[in-house]
């Protein structure tokens, strides 16, 4: 488990091949995916994903930045 704070302007350069559950303390964190949906998790969003590295078309982002708590 961790508490991660992204700045605003952040873009990942990777996107990890484990599944985590992310739950958005404070922010908003973007996730894109090669087929066009984007999804905007926004404080008090739940995120439990499986590997999916394989359809996202970008790491996950934010404009304004986010603080996260990651669950590995």
């Amino acid at each position: 488990m961790r508490l991660v704070e992204y700045t605003p302007g952040y873009l990942a350069d990777h996107w990890c091949d484990r599944g985590h559950v992310l739950f958005v303390v404070s922010g908003e964190l973007i996730t894109e995916l090669k087929d066009g949906r984007r999804f905007v998790l926004t404080a008090g969003n739940e995120l439990t994903r499986c590997p999916i590295s394989a359809i996202t078309r970008t790491g996950p982002s934010t404009e304004i930045g986010a603080t996260l708590f990651i669950v590995d």
